[in-house]
């Protein structure tokens, strides 16, 4: 038990550090997706005219505006919550994408991987607990930018 309470207290005072990884793997994963639908590049390449596509294709009205939309959502956003600028703002956006990705394709696929709303749902986690969150003190643009939290 010793050793726990001296793990615990440890990590305890380094706690400031755990929103830099939330942000930096919810970022990563958000601008990777968002430049395959944005740039056609990466593990997913679809760009606009594939995003555009599956999103007619489930229905989804302005196929081609949403895909902006949603390329451009999850590149800047990803971006900026790597680089911890207004990560408020890019949690929420980010967020709302995930949420409508889970209603709109993943729901129906039920839990699990690979269509299922697991992964989506994990990112909407980790994104609204970036916007209540912040940025966190360590690694970011906000403190320099904004001389506090953004």
């Amino acid at each position: 038990m010793t050793e726990y309470c001296a793990v615990s207290k440890w990590l305890a005072k380094h706690a400031e550090w755990a929103p830099v990884f939330l942000r930096l793997g919810v970022g990563i994963v958000f601008l990777v997706h968002g430049l395959g639908k944005l740039l056609a590049i990466g593990p997913a390449p679809l760009g606009l005219a594939g995003t555009a596509g599956f999103l007619a294709s489930i229905g989804v009205p302005a196929a081609g505006f949403f895909a902006w939309v949603v390329a451009l959502v999850e590149t800047l956003g990803g971006l900026a919550l790597i680089l911890g600028l207004f990560v408020r703002y890019a949690a929420l956006l980010l967020a709302v994408v995930m949420l409508v990705a889970i209603v709109t394709v993943h729901w129906k696929n039920g839990f699990i991987l690979p269509a299922g709303y697991e992964y989506a749902l994990t990112l909407l986690a980790g994104s609204l607990t970036l916007m209540f969150s912040g940025a966190g003190s360590k690694w970011n643009l906000e403190h320099k930018f904004c001389k506090k939290e953004c």
